[in-house]
Order: structure tokens, then C-alpha cells, then sequence
């Protein structure tokens, strides 16, 4: 359809980000004096020293010889006092603080408190070595060593002598420190260094001075027509860290750019403003921006090709941060935040793994989730009835297409009081939940932090009588903002006390007296949206940084901190509900370091273009990288009308992400896929059915990920971290430790696209068992990608398990019999893993659960051998897991609860010759047939393939088959 210019421009305005709503860091008073800093720094060149320095005299190392503490000094202001801790733990990495000592206030220094589970053990191997110069520790079994400089302070982290991780080492660090009003600004000074060698240009006492003919705001700032006051004055921090042998940079969710993070500085700049770490209710965001976004992690991972090394900077104000590459083998960064201490951790690596594994120990690893969360979910704004929910579901049946969970959003609160229905529109809650539950499926309901100020609203009023409630600047009543339902107030997280009242509200079966939501059951999960918090008339839409928390914490100290608190007391809330506990489902739009231990997040307000389906890609694996991995992006894109195409390339997107649903807007037109007409209709349900027969990938890679920390969806260089030619692939990507390689399409027109295999091993096509062959240098090779077809190969050297049978929900497949895949590697072996529990309680973590370790390898010249093992027992009653080790113990019921579940079909794929002869352990007959092919020593082509149907082995049982050939 042709429409006028005008029209285009104008719808093309309409969807955007209005970016005037958000600030540039040129407009924020602390981010520009930090940058003005590095500007002055730069143009200093040699001549430029950092001020700070450690006194010797007074290093004091602790008498379990693991940590050590000094009083730094600083030229530019000798009356103010900072101390240095330093801390070597056992796994390898170090914490470096330094804080303000009996300064005018205190700066905030609890964001540890609440993002970390608790700081790792003590090393109690570390020796501190102190000269003159410099302190430094070796770890002589790793090699590597932490160092020290006095003069100016100068950390660095060190592998075999070399440098890989340096704080201070461009000058840049700067705490700015609480002062009064009306002190006078001191203008720049020019001075000698100590050794009289060179001169110094220091930055000015007060930073109002930092800058010919501008001022950036230290007190008072205005922007968007509101004034943040700062009543407490100036408090920054800048900070450079640079990695000088790592070339690549990952990490510091959530932004809408590549995985590799482009430069912000210099002339070869992607952008000309840092990355934001701030949560923000973004609408319509760009899908390529250094915007803040919903969610903030402070954490980085720098990477080579001789190791990885990450740097988690523990603070949970806004911060922004510059990325520069001054080579293609160094990386640097400085990190300008709003208030808060220096808390810096240094994960060694040297190995991706090591890395998740070193942050997994401070934050947590990623929560075992529900069975029926990794399924399919429908959503939209809005089911408007119980009747529709029912239709919808009928809808979905009628069509043999399977669906878990069914999703309800604001509307169905009477004027967004949540946690009370609409009389008109959902007359019987409980009813309707039970005939979704009826299918073995589950309803999420949304919950936002906002709650309407109505003494009507017992909610409300409960929390306000409580004294449970944000304050304004004051100190005095209750924070009012502007949400959903208009005049609203927010609960504060930050007092425990709100944590045992939100976790009453959600008894289904009375609360002492007190309100409860009578009107849900147990069978009902929760969506914390808005939780940036986002307040329509706050500046930058968001609240006030003024107000005020418990303790008396102003909220710019706290802000990216505030969303995982909700999403945290809300999963502590359904965890309870029921008495022995059961697994929470909570999905949250705002996150910070920690929030994988309490849900799933989303990408947010995405739009239905082809941009941003493909940027959603990279979105969650750098959402992964820093421990959420529990993420997708809505089906679709939320806002805007896909057409067929895009739609069906989206849902395919979709079911290889961790979170797969699909989600619209109220304006948009309904998309469910049972009103698609043939053949997308079709093409979409055999995208839903395929996620169902992976269901078991998917729940064994989420277990792998909640004991070690690795991503459930890996990048290229995470698998293959010496080559060099993956390192900024983000376009595909491994599935666990699967074997099975996604790349999918996220472009229009696309029939075939294009893999990189880094190996020289072959690569099955999941559909057709086509081999690809890769090489030792890593090699481009072209998969057909028609429209019906999702380019999904299998690493040679896997075991796939299925589960073939459709279902109408995941629930009813818990007795199904399984099928494994066997892709044999260019050695003719192969290996995978499967991992059962119950999939809704905690069991598990005594051992109810089911493990085994499936694998294919010659037993003779002319034979093969496959086994089904018992991970638990070949680990002298361990789970063994990446290098963590669970301890089991006890009955194991589950087990038994599934002991009549077998393999029905077994596909060997690669094998050289037909078979004479195949028989199991127990001399017993199988039935198969075999169609020749290529095998895995030999080219490419469609492989051979070997199908054994109903080998009556058991899942839980020890077994082999002999394969004589």
C-alpha cells in the first residue's frame, strides 16, 4: 500500500524513542565532569599523575595473611582520608575497596549487601610481599599476582608477569568527597611531581573548576523541567580500568548493541555518549543505542586469545562507561558512577568458565526453574475476560498447537488495584484458573511495584499504616507519583519489614487475619513489570533520586539496585505459599548483579521489526554473560503489526532463547498463532512442538547453569575461546553443552544463510542429518534456511535426548519415553547428557532427581558400544558438574516415580558401515534399519543412519548396546 511521505515520516516518529525524555552524559552534571577528567588526562599525556596515593607506613596485613589495609592520601585534598582494603580469596579472585574515612557523611556502601551471597572464603595461601614501592601477592599455582603501586596507587592484576587487569593506570580515579554548599571553588593547579621529573596537572579541588568556560552541575541540576536538589552535594566516582592484552569486551547489561561492545571513544567511536547503567522505562527503544535499558549489571568480561578475565564493580548507582580500544589487543574503560565506594572484584578466568564460575560464587548461579517455565507462553495486553482466557485456550487445543502458560496484564485489575479483579470482566478467578490448570498449565498474572492511593485498596492501606512506603526528600509521609492508576505509592524493599506483609498478601489460604488474595491459587505465577522503578511524571521517568529509603539512603544511591528487591521479595512470596516450599516463577523487567537467583527477565518494550528481532539475539546472550541467563524478548516485538514472514522468522527466534514468549501491545492486532492461516499456521506449531521435544536440552542446560554459573545459551567464543574468528560472533550460539548449534534468520527474503564451524569436526543438520564439515582454521558454511526451515546443527560428538510425542502441555509429558540422537565425531564417539527432577519442588536438592551420562565409542575393531550411566554413581554419590560438586543423599522417589520410562528410538548418525548385528547386554533383540550415508570420518553429504526402534532399555537404568558392524 502507497501512502504519502508525510505519513511515513510521521508513523516513522511515532515508533521511537523519544531520547529528549532521557539524558546524555553531557547533560549529566557527574558523568561529564568524569569525562572532562579523561579529556584533560589525554591531552596531559605523560605529564598527567594520578593524585592518590598509599602511605606506607601504614599497610597493616591481616594476621590470616589474606587481606591488607592502607590509608590512601590525596594532593588535592590533604584533610580528606580514604582507606584501601584488599582481600585474596580462595577461588583466585580479589576485592579492592576504598571508601571515605570520617568524612562529612557516609557514602553508600551496601550495594554488596544486597547483590552478592556472600564474599568467598579467605585465601589461606596468599603471602603479601611490601617494598617501598609497591605490595603484591603471588599465587604461585595459578601464577597469578596482584600488585600494588603506592605511587601514584596503581592495582594491577598480573598472569605469569604479565599485565592483564589495571585500576588507576591512566589516572582517572577520582572519589569526589562530601563537602558543605558553600565552599569555594579552587581553580586548577599546576605543580611538580615529587621527583621534581615532570609536571603535574592535577585536577582542581572542587570539580565545578574542571572546565574552561562551562560549568557542569554539582549541586543543583535541571533537567526536563525538574531539579534534582542534591542535598547532599557532589559524591562521584571515576574509575579506569583497562585490560591492555584483551582486544574484546563483553558484559555491562542492558544495552541494545553487539555482544563484542563497540567503542564510545575516539575517532573511530560507534558512539559518542558511554554505555548507561541506569533502569530505565525506555519506550520504544533503538535497536542499536548505548541507551540505558531496564536493567543494569556492572560487570564485564575481557577476552584473548590466551585468556579471560573478568571485573565486577559492585556499586548500584547510575554509572556510565566508556569503552576504548587504543589496539586490537587492549581494551580500556572508565566507569563514572553517581555516589557510592570504591568495591571492585577481579575474576581471574583464565577460561570463560572459570570466569561465570568465579561471579556465579559472588551473586549467585542462576535459580532452577519450574519445568513449565521453559516451555511456550501466551501473552498479551490484554485477555480482557475470563471467557476469553477460556477461548483462548480452547483455541490453542482445537488447533493441536501446545502452550504452558497463559498471561494477564493490567486490565484486569479495576482501576490497576492489583491483586483485586474486575468484577465485570473476570467474575471467577479461581474457576478459571482451575480450567487452565485442568491441562497441566499454569496463569502468570502481572503485579507492579505502584500501588493506587486509595484508603479503599487494602493493599494501600495496609502499607501505608505500616510505614512501608518511599518517602519523598522530606523525610515526611509518602513519595506520590504518577502510574497506571494515577496517584500512586511505592513499597520501600529496602525495609525488611515490607518483605513478611508483601509475603502475606500472597497466602491463598488466610494470612492471621490481616488481607490475602483469596481470589488466586497455587497454580498462579507473578510478572513485576515497572519495576525500574518507571513514574510517569519523574524525571527521566523514573523516580525522584531525592527520595528517600530506609536508613535514610536517598534513592540515587540505590536506584539499579530497587527492581531486583521486588522481583526478590516477590519470588520469597510464591516460594511460601505452600507448605513444604515449591519453585517461584517471577519474571521482571527490572535487574541488577543477583537477580538470576529469583527469575526471568525480558528485553522489554521491543518493537516488531526485523532490527529488533535481530538485535534481540545478542541482547540475551550478553544478558547471559553477566549470570541472567533466564532471558528473551517478546514474539513479535510488542509493539507494531509483524507481517507473516517476520512473524514466523520470530517465533522460530523465540523457541531457541531461554524465556520463549510471545507478548503484544494493546493497539496491536491479535496474533495467537491459531489465527494464522496455512501453511504458517502449520510452520508455527512445528516451531512450538520442536521447543517441546527439547524440553529435556533445555531443563539439563538449566540445571548445568544453576550449579556452575555457565550460560544456558553460550556464545561462539565461550565454546572456542583460542579462536580468534568467533570472538565477535553473536548471530549463533550453543545451547549448553548440547552440541546444538542455533544460528537463527533475522533478516527478510532469507533461503539460505551461512554457519561458522570452528573445528574440524563434522556438523549434523538436526532435520536431515546433512553433515557439514568444519576445518582447523574455521570455515563458512551454507545451510538452507527457507522460511520452514531453522538452521540447527548438531556438534558431531553429541547425544541429543528428546521427547517426541506433542502434548498439549509440558505436564503431560512427564511419562513420555525419550529419543536419543547420536552424532558421531570424526573420532566415531560421542557423549550427552540428561538431566529429570520433578520439576516443580526442591527435592532435588536432596537428591531426588535423575542424572545419566549417555555415550557411543568403539568397543572393538569393528564394534561399537552405547551406555547409559549414572552420573551420581560414578561419582562416588556426587554430581559432578563443571568442575562444582553437589552433594546428594537420601531416597530418591523420583526415580522411581519414572522408572518405567524408556527409549523408544535411538539414531546413530555417521556410522561407516551397516550393521551385522545389534544386541543388548542382556542378549535381547532390537529392531532396526539403516540407510547408508556419509560417515563422520569421511565428507559432506547426508549422513548415514542408523534408527533402532524400542530398544527396551529404561531412562533410570544402567544399560548397553553393541553395535558389531
Amino acid at each position: 500500500m502507497w501512502l504519502p511521505l508525510g505519513l511515513v515520516l510521521l508513523a516513522a516518529e511515532a515508533l521511537a524513542v523519544k531520547r529528549h525524555d532521557f539524558k546524555t552524559c553531557d547533560q549529566s552534571g557527574f558523568c561529564k565532569r568524569g569525562r572532562a577528567l579523561a579529556s584533560r588526562a589525554k591531552e596531559a599525556a605523560s605529564t598527567w599523575k594520578s593524585p592518590y596515593s598509599v602511605d606506607p607506613s601504614s599497610v597493616a596485613i591481616s594476621a590470616q595473611k589474606s587481606t591488607f589495609t592502607a590509608s590512601v592520601l590525596s594532593s588535592l585534598y590533604p584533610e580528606i582520608k580514604f582507606e584501601l582494603d584488599v582481600r585474596a580469596h580462595a577461588d583466585g579472585t580479589f576485592r579492592v575497596r576504598m571508601d571515605e574515612v570520617d568524612g562529612l557523611r557516609k557514602r553508600y556502601d551496601e550495594t554488596s549487601k544486597w547483590a552478592l551471597v556472600r564474599e568467598p572464603t579467605l585465601s589461606e595461601t596468599i603471602t603479601w610481599k611490601q617494598t617501598k614501592k609497591e605490595i603484591k601477592a603471588v599465587n604461585t599455582k595459578s601464577g597469578v599476582e596482584l600488585k600494588v603501586q603506592f605511587e601514584p596507587l596503581r592495582v594491577a592484576l598480573l598472569r605469569n608477569g604479565k599485565e592483564e587487569v589495571v585500576i588507576n593506570g591512566k589516572g582517572l580515579l577520582h572519589m569526589e568527597h562530601f563537602r558543605l554548599k558553600d565552599e569555594e571553588p579552587t581553580p586548577p593547579v599546576e605543580g611538580q611531581a615529587q621527583d621534581d621529573s615532570q609536571t603535574v596537572l592535577q585536577p582542581p579541588v572542587n570539580p565545578t573548576a574542571w572546565f574552561e568556560g562551562e560549568q557542569a552541575a554539582v549541586w543543583d541540576e535541571t533537567f526536563g523541567g525538574q531539579t534534582d536538589t542534591k542535598p547532599r552535594g557532589p559524591q562521584s566516582l571515576s574509575l579506569d580500568i583497562n585490560f591492555p592484552t584483551h582486544g574484546h569486551i563483553y558484559g555491562i547489561p542492558e544495552h541494545a548493541t553487539r555482544l563484542d561492545l563497540p567503542t564510545t571513544t575516539g575517532e573511530n567511536a560507534k558512539y559518542s555518549d558511554p554505555y548507561r547503567l541506569y533502569n530505565l522505562d525506555v519506550f520504544e527503544y533503538e535497536a542499536d543505542s548505548e541507551m540505558a535499558l531496564y536493567g543494569a549489571v556492572p560487570l564485564v568480561h575481557a577476552h584473548g586469545v590466551h585468556s579471560t578475565v573478568g571485573v565486577f564493580n559492585a556499586i548500584g548507582s547510575e554509572t556510565w562507561v566508556d569503552v576504548g580500544h587504543p589496539s586490537t589487543e587492549s581494551t580500556e574503560t572508565q566507569w563514572i558512577s553517581e555516589s557510592g565506594i570504591l568495591d571492585v572484584f577481579l575474576l581471574p578466568g583464565p577460561t570463560p568458565e572459570d570466569v561465570f564460575r568465579q561471579y556465579a560464587r559472588l551473586t549467585g548461579t542462576p535459580v532452577m526453574p519450574r519445568h513449565f517455565a521453559l516451555a511456550y507462553h501466551q501473552c498479551r495486553w490484554n485477555y480482557i475476560s475470563s471467557s476469553d482466557v477460556r477461548e483462548v485456550q480452547s483455541r490453542f487445543d482445537a488447533d493441536d498447537i501446545p502452550f504452558d502458560v497463559l498471561w494477564l496484564d493490567i486490565e484486569y485489575a479495576p482501576n490497576h488495584k492489583y491483586f483485586i479483579w474486575n468484577e465485570k470482566t473476570f467474575p471467577d478467578p479461581v474457576p478459571m484458573f482451575n480450567d487452565v490448570a485442568a491441562y497441566g498449565r499454569k496463569m502468570v498474572v502481572i503485579i507492579d511495584p505502584h500501588l493506587k492511593k486509595d484508603n479503599d485498596y487494602p493493599v494501600y492501606k495496609s502499607a501505608s499504616e505500616k510505614g512501608l512506603l518511599v518517602k519523598p526528600s522530606s523525610g515526611q509521609g509518602e513519595y506520590d507519583g504518577w502510574c497506571w492508576p494515577g496517584s500512586s505509592a511505592w513499597v520501600d524493599y529496602f525495609n525488611l519489614a515490607s518483605w513478611d506483609w508483601w509475603q502475606g498478601l500472597f497466602k491463598v489460604d488466610g494470612n492471621n487475619g490481616d488481607w490475602h488474595w483469596k481470589d488466586s491459587t497455587t497454580d498462579v505465577f507473578i510478572w513485576n513489570d515497572m519495576n525500574e522503578p518507571s513514574v510517569f511524571n519523574g524525571p527521566e521517568i523514573t523516580m525522584p533520586k531525592t527520595n528517600l529509603h530506609f536508613d535514610g539512603w536517598e534513592h540515587r544511591d540505590v536506584h539499579n539496585i530497587n527492581g531486583m528487591l521486588f522481583q526478590n521479595a516477590t519470588s520469597q512470596a510464591v516460594k511460601y505459599r505452600t507448605d513444604p516450599p515449591q519453585r517461584p516463577f517471577v519474571l521482571s523487567r527490572a535487574f541488577f548483579a543477583g537477580s538470576q537467583r529469583f527469575g526471568a527477565v525480558w528485553t522489554g518494550d521491543n518493537l516488531g521489526t526485523w532490527e529488533h528481532m535481530a538485535i534481540g539475539v545478542p541482547m540475551v546472550l550478553s544478558n547471559g554473560i553477566a549470570g541472567i541467563t533466564f532471558s528473551g524478548a517478546d514474539v513479535g516485538g510488542f509493539f507494531g503489526n509483524p507481517d507473516i514472514e517476520m512473524l514466523v522468522r520470530w517465533y522460530q527466534v523465540g523457541a531457541f532463547a531461554p524465556f520463549f514468549r510471545a507478548h503484544a501491545h494493546i493497539d496491536t492486532k491479535r496474533r495467537e498463532p491459531f489465527l494464522l492461516s496455512e501453511p504458517h499456521k502449520s510452520m508455527v506449531r512445528d516451531i512450538i512442538r520442536l521447543r517441546y521435544s527439547l524440553l529435556p536440552v533445555w531443563y539439563t542446560a538449566f540445571r548445568y547453569s544453576s550449579v556452575s554459573g555457565v550460560p544456558v545459551l553460550r556464545p561462539q567464543y565461550t565454546v572456542f575461546p583460542n579462536d580468534p574468528k568467533g570472538f565477535s560472533l553473536d548471530e549463533q550460539y550453543f545451547i549448553g553443552n548440547s552440541g546444538l548449534l542455533v544460528k537463527p534468520v533475522t533478516a527478510p527474503g532469507v533461503t539460505q544463510t551461512t554457519v561458522y564451524l570452528a573445528e574440524a569436526q563434522p556438523y549434523y543438520d538436526y532435520f536431515t542429518g546433512h553433515i557439514y564439515r568444519g576445518k582447523r582454521s574455521g570455515v563458512e558454511v551454507t545451510v538452507p534456511a527457507a522460511l520452514h526451515e531453522i538452521p540447527l546443527l548438531i556438534r558431531g560428538g553429541s547425544i541429543v535426548p528428546t521427547r517426541e510425542r506433542p502434548r498439549r502441555s509440558s505436564a503431560l509429558m512427564k511419562k513420555d519415553p525419550f529419543t536419543l540422537r547420536i552424532a558421531l565425531d570424526a573420532a566415531e564417539e560421542a557423549s550427552g547428557d540428561l538431566y529429570l527432577d520433578d520439576g516443580d519442588s526442591y527435592l532435588y536438592e536432596a537428591g531426588e532427581l535423575v542424572w545419566r551420562r549417555f555415550n557411543a565409542a568403539k568397543s572393538g575393531k569393528s564394534t561399537f558400544k552405547i551406555t547409559s550411566e549414572d552420573l551420581v554413581a560414578i561419582n562416588n554419590g556426587q554430581n559432578v558438574v563443571d568442575g562444582a560438586i553437589v552433594p546428594v543423599s537420601g531416597p530418591n522417589a523420583f526415580k522411581e516415580s519414572v522408572s518405567a520410562v524408556r527409549v523408544e528410538k535411538i539414531v546413530v548418525y555417521g556410522l561407516k558401515a551397516k550393521p551385522s548385528k545389534i544386541t543388548l547386554a542382556n542378549g535381547g533383540e532390537v529392531e532396526w534399519d539403516f540407510v547408508a550415508g556419509t560417515s563422520a570420518k569421511s565428507g559432506e553429504g547426508v549422513a548415514s543412519a542408523l534408527t533402532m526402534r524400542d530398544p527396551a532399555v529404561r531412562i533410570t537404568e544402567d544399560w548397553s548396546i553393541e553395535i558389531t558392524l
